[in-house]
């Protein structure tokens, strides 16, 4: 009964499709899947309303509610002007900026939404091309306008697209503007409503001469340009993964003093479908492969890439036999972090008001280099909103020197207000350059920072459940651990339980619950153990998985001893996994 209740739903909410003020095609496209003798199309297209969450949109693209298209766009465009338009009455002209990456309908979509803001007398900054969305953070923040949008999916696979929103500072919307936009967006319930009919007098296209200013800012963040200088000729593979940092970073690698940026031809192909890879994330290892031949065949020293939309960035280095290996985001974090503080250390820019940002499920080794070197370290939910908002807190009184996540997301610098892989592809190749100054390899720095700061290691699981029983069935396992927590992992007991639903801390031990200090509540549990061990537990907030986090704790006397070490932490995060039953 339960089905033929959703199906009737379903089915009243596509007739509405059919007769409503949609375009032809889409309409054949409704009646397509309401003729098919399976409904399951049908359903998974129109179960649900594509929510705009609190960092946008983000779905499957096609016809329907639940579906990313021109009319969810359009809706999500038209909440977002209306919100603008009420929150900036005061302003002679409000104004937004306008990105999108190599996602097929990206540029549509952008389009669309440029004549939607235009038709709200909001001026629009459309870049003229892909870009991508930290410059689109950098340009926010460069015209002074009060909010900017880029369509992408990030690194979801090439039937997804997106729409991330952002704020005056260049950053995603945090509390009151987010679940305000949201509100706005749901009031959108009639297609009629939507104003698709935009003044191109408001609209002005921008490209190069923001792609200037942004590598210009870009370059001034180095901090040992002697080193670049020394080893500008160091051979650097790099792979955009078919995205939006095909010129960019490559230009910007070279207007640092790199000279010998060698490409992946096959991937420098911009294309939405993505045609070497099954997913366009530098965190799976399939899709460095290319990269990594490459680097082979040219004797290169360091691998980088970068995910479609160019905020995250993966990397491979050689170890000690030659061969080579992926470094994690938990370890890429602990590079750039280690690096900052100590070159800030070494140039006399450490004062006392420092401080680092990283988020709860990244690995604790961040908090200890931070605190050894008299550098404060913030911790934040998952998401670079939550960075850019401690950013933004401490703006005038503390000076950020860098934040990252374990998900390949870092930001060394400010005047962008989300992760930034083309800062950090330029970075690493300047850490890569200093180490050779210190007689090292970037293997050989990690084995040093895990000598000096103690050894971790960190292992992400990520359980798939899609469609609407997936959700079910993901939101049932939160519960379940929340109402039956874990009482040991991998032998060893539990000490500390976090619920950041309900911002609670207990003791396990004491029974002792105090509060835990955060600026809004997340569905997110962790487990902390007497060995050092801790587990996150979490939904993804932008795909249809839940997520656990492992970090599991060593020992290190030498540099020698990391090859042990890291065998000893495998064997502990299998047996914490199958404490997990995951």
């Amino acid at each position: 009964m339960e089905n033929d209740a959703l199906l009737k739903e379903v089915r009243a909410k596509a007739e509405k499709w059919l007769k409503g003020n949609y375009d032809e095609a889409t309409k054949t496209e409704v009646k397509r899947m309401m003729e098919s003798p399976d409904s399951s199309e049908l359903i998974e297209s129109f179960y649900r309303d594509l929510e705009f969450g609190t960092g946008g949109l983000r779905g499957i693209m096609g016809v329907g509610t639940n579906r990313m298209n021109i009319y969810t766009v359009g809706a999500a465009t038209q909440g977002l002007s209306n919100y603008l338009n009420a929150c900036f009455s005061d302003l002679q002209q409000i104004s937004v900026v306008i990105g999108h990456d190599c996602r097929n309908n990206s540029r549509k979509f952008a389009e669309i939404s440029a004549s939607i803001f235009s038709a709200n007398g909001i001026k629009v900054y459309l870049f003229e091309d892909l870009r991508p969305t930290p410059e689109v953070s950098f340009a926010i923040r460069h015209f002074g306008c009060q909010s900017g949008i880029i369509l992408t999916a990030s690194h979801n696979p090439k039937e997804y697209n997106g729409y991330k929103a952002y704020w005056n500072d260049g950053a995603q919307m945090v509390a009151p503007h987010d679940e305000n936009v949201i509100m706005e967006v749901n009031k959108i319930t009639d297609v009629t409503s939507i104003k698709f009919e935009g003044n191109p007098e408001l609209i002005e296209i921008i490209g190069e001469e923001v792609d200037a200013l942004y590598i210009e800012k870009v370059k001034a963040l180095s901090l040992s340009p002697e080193s670049i200088q020394r080893h500008k000729d160091m051979k650097i593979v790099f792979t955009p993964i078919h995205g939006t940092a095909v010129k960019i970073v490559p230009r910007a690698l070279r207007e640092c003093g790199f000279t010998n940026i060698i490409d992946v031809p096959e991937q420098y192909v911009v294309s939405g479908d993505f045609p070497t890879v099954y997913s366009p994330n530098p965190e799976e290892p399939a899709a460095l492969d290319m990269a990594i031949q490459r680097a082979k065949a040219t004797d290169a020293e360091l691998v980088m890439a970068t995910d479609p939309d160019s905020d995250r960035m993966g990397i491979a280095i050689k170890n000690d036999e030659g061969e080579w290996i992926l470094v994690n985001g938990n370890q890429t974090a602990l590079i750039f972090i280690y690096y900052l503080i100590r070159r800030w250390k070494e140039t006399g820019k450490l004062k006392g008001r420092e401080y680092v940002v990283k988020t709860i499920v990244t690995t604790e080794i961040i908090k200890e280099i931070a605190e050894k070197n008299g550098v404060e370290c913030f911790d934040c939910f998952t998401g670079f909103k939550w960075i850019a908002a401690v950013i933004r807190e401490n703006e005038s009184i503390k000076d950020y020197i860098g934040g990252g996540e374990e998900s390949y997301g870092f930001l060394p610098e400010t005047f962008v207000r989300d992760k930034d892989a083309v800062s950090s592809c330029t970075l690493m190749a300047e850490i890569a350059a200093w180490a050779k100054d210190n007689g090292m390899t970037l293997y050989q720095l990690l084995k040093q920072i895990y000598l000096e700061y103690g050894y971790g290691k960190e292992k992400g699981i990520s359980v798939v459940r899609k469609g609407k029983s997936g959700a079910e069935e993901i939101a049932q396992i939160m519960t379940d651990f929340r109402n039956n927590p874990p009482k040991e992992l991998a032998g060893s007991a539990i000490r500390i339980i976090k619920d950041y639903k309900t911002l609670k801390q207990k003791n396990v031990a004491t029974g002792e619950i105090t509060d835990l200090d955060m600026p809004a509540t997340s569905n997110v549990l962790q487990y902390f153990t007497e060995d050092g061990t801790k587990i996150s537990v979490r939904p993804s907030g932008t795909e249809p998985k839940i997520k656990f986090y492992i970090e599991v704790r060593g020992e290190m006397k030498t540099t020698d001893d990391y090859e042990k070490a890291d065998a000893a932490a495998n064997v502990k995060i299998e047996a914490a996994r199958a404490s997990l039953k995951v």
